[in-house]
């Protein structure tokens, strides 16, 4: 059973992740979500209050993504705020997020050693294209090439609702897509 934005704020409330206790707690708007519950995972990995996550602010996913309700709130509001102010008009607006990855029980850039990822909690999401309604798309691949622009300034309008924002200057790892997630760091956001 999909459950719309009021049941999603419920969601958010009951697992503690309002984000603050300035932040409103209320559905987000355009929001489609089933609420999964608690995933157990192998070891450190698993997602609490689990959100299958199928649409943000009206732009629908293009596989279902499992997500805590805060990263999940972060991403509508990025979405909403960002992206398609961002993308405006251009080929008829933006209908789709090509999602690349979301929760995995895995390290970092799947390294033997290396720390959990946040995908590893339901705290991120990868994004490899933005996609218009006329069928094109805007590609993360397209870095150094003409929607670069455009590209930039998706990514730096993350650095705030996301804790760490990373792209194609980042690292090798993260050429074809953006990796957005909520965690916090003292220093404030991480973008690269």
């Amino acid at each position: 059973m999909i459950v719309r934005a009021v049941l999603i704020g419920a969601a958010i409330a009951l697992a503690g992740c309002g984000g603050g206790s300035g932040d409103k707690m209320g559905p987000p708007p355009g929001m489609v979500a089933q609420n999964v519950g608690n995933i157990p995972g192998p070891g450190s990995c698993g997602v609490r209050q689990a959100l299958a996550v199928s649409e943000v602010a009206g732009v629908r996913l293009t596989q279902t993504a499992t997500l805590t309700p805060r990263a999940a709130k972060a991403l509508n509001r990025y979405v909403a705020n960002v992206a398609r102010k961002e993308i405006g008009n251009r080929g008829g607006g933006l209908v789709a997020l090509k999602v690349a990855s979301h929760y995995a029980c895995r390290t970092r850039n799947s390294r033997p050693g290396a720390r959990l990822s946040e995908h590893a909690l339901g705290n991120a999401i990868d994004i490899s294209a933005f996609i218009l309604a006329d069928g094109s798309q805007i590609s993360v691949l397209g870095w150094r090439g003409p929607d670069g622009d455009v590209l930039r300034r998706l990514h730096r309008g993350a650095c705030g609702p996301f804790g760490t924002v990373l792209g194609p200057n980042a690292d090798l790892h993260h050429q074809d897509h953006f990796h957005f997630d909520v965690a916090e760091y003292r220093s404030g956001t991480y973008c690269r």
